[in-house]
């Protein structure tokens, strides 16, 4: 298990900030995806959003990643390279996954946006929102990590999709992944049986498919895509414990 960190409330307040910076991002790199748009296009809009922000991308922190974002076309889950030749058409399905870093605090979100108009598809991606949605509210004081995994494998299951079971949301803070782990599904782990406490910063991250939840390594050494070449999607937000509840800091 990795470290734990809890904040302070002075920390909470910058990661706040930052999570409204990063939650700006978000909403430009959201409207520029389009039919005709490449991974690279919204990759340069990424930098140039968070530049603007006076921040820094997270993910170029990461050992041997040099990008702000991570983004993936329909079967592709997670950790995909922004290539230029990835170049979104009709009815794909584009997740795009953006870290921001200021003033020493990292904040994670990710998103998923149907280019299409078929109407199984876009309840895929209603079901994922509104499941992450009823996972934060799990993240009160008192409660476990279990509870949030609990809340998304219900969720899912409500809506005949299945979770990834070997990629996990986590801990944030001074670094991008901090302990604990928050898996998607139920497993007994320790990460799981951790006590939620007031100054827990975790970002929940709902990652599914409407396949089999086995994953495979692309050759490019980082995209992490569905074993059978299913749809998958990923909505995540840093969300932060306090007295009063879950407070979203992304959004």
């Amino acid at each position: 298990m990795k470290d734990i960190h809890i904040k302070t409330k002075e920390e909470i307040e910058i990661m706040h900030e930052a999570g409204r910076k990063l939650s700006r991002v978000k909403k430009g790199l959201k409207k520029a995806v389009a039919v005709g748009v490449s991974a690279i296009d919204i990759e340069d809009l990424a930098m140039k959003l968070i530049d603007e922000e006076d921040s820094e991308p997270s993910f170029t922190k990461v050992e041997d990643y040099q990008w702000a974002t991570c983004i993936n076309i329909n079967d592709g889950v997670v950790h995909g390279i922004p290539k230029k030749e990835m170049i979104f058409k009709e009815n794909d399905v584009v997740s795009v996954d953006v870290g921001l870093y200021y003033k020493g605090f990292h904040s994670d979100t990710s998103f998923s946006v149907y280019l299409g108009k078929d109407p199984a598809l876009k309840e895929f991606l209603r079901l994922g929102r509104e499941t992450l949605d009823k996972a934060i509210s799990q993240a009160r004081i008192g409660n476990k990590v279990e509870d949030i995994s609990r809340a998304m494998v219900d969720g899912l299951r409500e809506g005949h999709a299945n979770p990834i079971k070997s990629l996990v949301g986590h801990g944030i803070g001074r670094e991008l992944h901090e302990g604990p782990m928050v898996p998607c599904y139920v497993s007994g782990s320790d990460d799981e049986a951790v006590q939620l406490v007031e100054g827990l910063v975790l970002a929940i991250e709902i990652m599914y498919t409407q396949g089999k939840p086995g994953i495979k390594l692309d050759s490019d050494g980082w995209t992490l895509a569905t074993r059978d070449g299913k749809i998958s999607a990923l909505f995540e937000e840093t969300v932060a414990i306090t007295a009063d509840g879950p407070l979203v800091l992304t959004k």
